[in-house]
């Protein structure tokens, strides 16, 4: 059975490092490549690394053909999950993690009930600046404008099943990972291997 996890968290929380290290751990989690109607940034390709770049008139069409597990229209772009990453998931015996925002979140928890969603926090506002300023690619007034947006997204948290605070890398990813095995062997996740096991004893 296909689990989908849901990442969400404020722009330099430090959760692509997170994401990132936990699918290096576990081969048995596809990641989800989103679609986007913005250009590719300095390295990125049109190959899924990143996004899939497409057309805004292609986009819209696939939201008229119903494609997308959730979708995003921000500062004039569009942005979604296809349907299709969750059937090659299912059709792999793989979960599938999401690496998405409050809104997408929103809309796919709505759409998949079941879906297991998890909050990234940095310690603090002053971290969070801190981070952002060390990656050296956002100007002050950017700097500015997600450091607003963190304050408006991190009140969502209580919609999410967990939190994890990003405050030492390598303890965070291990809480991620003791996420990802409690939702595994949840009782309502394990009911198909459940059944076999008492079959053998209603053997005479």
């Amino acid at each position: 059975m296909t689990t989908v996890f849901i990442v969400s968290a404020p722009s330099g929380s430090g959760k692509s490092t997170l994401v990132n290290r936990l699918l290096e751990r576990d081969p048995l989690i596809d990641f989800s490549v989103s679609f986007t109607t913005r250009r590719p940034r300095g390295q990125e390709r049109n190959d899924g690394g990143s996004y899939h770049f497409i057309e805004r008139a292609e986009f819209e069409a696939r939201i008229a053909r119903d494609e997308f597990l959730e979708y995003a229209e921000v500062f004039g772009n569009y942005y979604g999950t296809h349907i299709g990453v969750l059937e090659n998931a299912r059709a792999a015996g793989h979960d599938l993690l999401l690496d998405i925002d409050v809104q997408g979140a929103r809309q796919l928890k709505e759409r998949i009930p079941d879906a297991v969603s998890i909050f990234v926090l940095a310690p603090s506002r002053e971290i969070l600046e801190k981070r952002l300023r060390a990656r050296s690619e956002d100007s002050e007034e950017v700097i500015a404008r997600r450091l607003k947006e963190a304050a408006g997204e991190i009140r969502n948290y209580a919609a999410y099943d967990y939190v994890v605070i990003n405050e030492r890398v390598e303890e965070s990813v291990r809480t991620l990972e003791a996420i990802v095995t409690a939702e595994r062997v949840k009782r309502v996740r394990m009911e198909r291997r459940i059944s076999p096991i008492l079959a053998t004893f209603d053997r005479p």
